[in-house]
């Protein structure tokens, strides 16, 4: 496992990919040939879950679909992983969420997270973005991390673990471009008058994002470089001298 730091979560939720039966489900994810095969024989795109997981207020039934426009939320010791198109999303315990219909009914052009935490992987398409009570990012091909933090008046996390991402949380707005885990807060009240500021790596590893990626036939940054950075939530494969968050930019 690659480092990764807890905050308010357990390493339980991190090795999640590791359990026998989600090994299994996704190797018969793939094997079967994804998420159009999954659409032409009509058999549900949700690869995993575990525990409560609600659809539009109902439990979720072995064999069910997620559509977009659904309400998900999950309960304690809940998990659900899931492919719409060619997106992957592995939902932590007590989110809530809604993943928007965008062009189509298989294409999400809105990842809207309420509260908890969801990492998700996003193959190459138009212009798609993630909002949270505090923070809004615009996405293209990417693979990001982001987490409410209700106890903390809503305030919260992104990371762009790769790719590129336009980022913005009140006034303040940047462009992301990372190889390596670059991280944000979307701040609830502002700091030193700042409401987007820069952020650790945390609640997140590498294998999870590899993990999703493969569901959708993809691979990270890492994996397509063939190597790992400093996992330091700055976003450079290579530390150098100078190397800052953009957030740290900000009014300089």
């Amino acid at each position: 496992m690659t480092q990764h730091h807890l905050a308010g979560r357990s390493a339980e939720e991190l090795l999640w990919f590791q359990r026998r039966r989600v090994l299994q489900a996704a190797a018969a994810w793939t094997s079967l040939g994804g998420f159009a095969a999954a659409q032409a024989q009509q058999r549900s795109n949700v690869v995993e879950f575990m525990g409560d997981v609600l659809v539009n207020g109902s439990r979720l039934q072995a064999q069910q679909s997620i559509q977009t426009g659904d309400v998900l939320q999950t309960g304690p010791r809940s998990q659900l992983v899931f492919v719409i198109g060619n997106a992957a999303f592995k939902v932590r315990q007590n989110t809530r969420l809604v993943a928007e219909r965008g062009s189509t009914l298989n294409a999400v052009s809105i990842l809207r997270l309420l509260t908890g935490a969801v990492a998700s992987v996003w193959g190459k398409g138009g212009r798609r973005q993630i909002y949270t009570p505090t923070l809004t990012a615009g996405i293209r091909g990417t693979g990001v991390y982001t987490e409410v933090f209700p106890e903390q008046d809503a305030r919260s996390y992104f990371c762009n673990c790769y790719g590129t991402v336009d980022v913005a949380a009140g006034a303040d707005t940047v462009r992301s471009q990372s190889s390596y885990h670059q991280a944000f807060w979307g701040e609830a009240q502002p700091k030193n008058g700042r409401t987007l500021t820069a952020a650790g790596a945390i609640n997140h590893s590498d294998e999870e994002l590899e993990f999703l990626a493969r569901l959708v036939g993809q691979q990270t940054a890492w994996q397509t470089m063939g190597k790992k950075g400093v996992k330091d939530g700055k976003g450079y494969m290579e530390e150098q001298p100078g190397n800052m968050n953009p957030a740290d930019m900000l009014g300089k």
